[in-house]
């Protein structure tokens, strides 16, 4: 590059030049600094900017080893394509959703490597709310012999609560790159809601792994088929465990996915829904908190109540439940909500009126493929058509971003202040 006017001049406009540099390459340098923990040093800036006056790209070799390591190479370094953060990279347009309620594992621990389940997410699904099954379905050979039961309603034997379920995520999502990290936010699961010191596992988990959970859940309380089999004391809305375990949550800023039915099994016709008015005066015990409420309280045999729209209306329009939100995943809750050309219209108007408050998940187990995940999603094909362009959308994806960035930055938040390093 040869600079046209005498030595001074020359001086000058070299220096205009650089100044240039800096400001085009500083978003690059910026968004390497947000995704690696150590800084770029000095050098690093002005090989960049002399590479830059050579009018030269880089490959990604003039960056210290460690910045080339997360991605420095030259497409990620042309104008207009620079890294993006991890939050950001996960919400682009080009997704069809953001998974809020999704298994890794199953019933006796077993599911999908989380690399294939990368894959397997592909370009369909942004980002996904992260967790195994709290519940480990006990193998008695007393009671099923060599028939080794791999579902809940496989055995008459007994459930328990797993805690190694939570190690088990954070682990395997430390074993994934920076980048692939920010498509997931796990959650903390492995706890026993009607045991007092279900709070102290969450902070021993948070302790254990800064920087990696986002909320807790899902978990149950009141779940047909599922509750009784469990061993030990029954979970209750009305148990003191539980609020201590959500007053903790709410300090922290942990997002709380909690499954609760709005009513019991084969419930007598015309009684009022035996659970609602429970789990309403919880949510209205932890203002502080962030819940939501899965399957909108549905389950496989928990029919919509006949009232179902009024009551979840009730919490709609109350401003003291504004953090209440609800999920529409699994396919035994869309079967209900789909189910005719009528109840479609009818939940499409109900969801665009409160479009805040609801979000998309799939409620998927260890799904072995991209069908099998996308199962959910395309069930609700009826649903996607009769919702408001922007209702739809932040159903799909928005609702979660605006939940999960939030937590992401309190928990973090919190991690710093109160937690010591080791």
């Amino acid at each position: 590059m040869t600079l046209p006017g005498n030595r001074t001049s020359r001086r000058m406009a070299l220096a205009h030049v650089v100044v240039l540099c800096v400001a085009l390459l500083a978003p690059a340098i910026q968004a390497i600094a947000l995704t690696c923990s150590a800084p770029i040093s000095s050098s690093s800036v002005k090989s960049l900017c002399a590479l830059c006056l050579r009018g030269e790209q880089t490959s990604g070799k003039h960056l210290p080893q460690r910045h080339r390591e997360h991605g420095g190479n030259a497409e990620n370094f042309k104008l207009g394509h620079f890294p993006q953060t991890q939050s950001a990279a996960a919400q682009t347009n080009e997704y069809l959703f953001n998974d809020s309620h999704f298994h890794l594992t199953n019933y006796i621990q077993e599911g999908v490597d989380i690399h294939e389940f990368l894959k397997t997410m592909g370009n369909k699904a942004g980002r996904v709310a992260l967790f195994g099954i709290p519940l480990q379905q006990q193998w008695s050979y007393r009671v099923d012999a060599d028939r080794a039961p791999a579902y809940y309603l496989n055995s008459d034997a007994p459930l328990y609560y797993y805690s190694f379920t939570d190690a088990w995520i954070a682990t395997v999502f430390k074993s994934l790159s920076k980048e692939e990290q920010g498509r997931f936010d796990p959650m903390i699961t492995g706890f026993n809601p009607s045991d007092m010191y279900a709070a102290d596992h969450i902070r021993r988990v948070l302790q254990a792994f800064p920087g990696v959970f986002s909320g807790i859940g899902e978990f149950s309380i009141h779940k047909e088929f599922v509750s009784a089999k469990i061993s030990g004391e029954v979970a209750s809305l009305q148990d003191p465990a539980l609020d201590r375990l959500l007053d903790f949550a709410a300090e922290v800023g942990l997002v709380v996915l909690i499954h609760n039915d709005i009513d019991t099994p084969f419930a007598r016709e015309g009684s009022p829904p035996a659970y609602y008015e429970q789990i309403k005066a919880l949510f209205k015990r932890h203002p502080k908190a962030t819940f939501i409420w899965a399957h909108i309280g549905v389950g496989r045999i928990i029919r919509p109540v006949k009232e179902q729209g009024a009551l979840l209306e009730q919490l709609l329009k109350d401003p003291a439940f504004n953090h209440v939100c609800f999920d529409i995943s699994w396919n035994e809750v869309a079967k209900y909500l789909v189910a005719t050309p009528e109840s479609t219209k009818t939940v499409a108007d109900f969801i665009n009126r409160y479009p805040d408050r609801f979000l998309f998940g799939t409620d998927e187990v260890a799904p072995p493929d991209q069908e099998a995940y996308l199962r959910v999603y395309n069930q609700y094909a009826p649903l996607w058509k009769l919702l408001d362009k922007e209702t739809s959308e932040k159903v799909r994806k928005g609702n979660y971003e605006r939940i999960f960035d939030g937590a992401r930055l309190k928990v973090r938040a919190w991690e710093r202040v109160n937690l010591t390093r080791r």
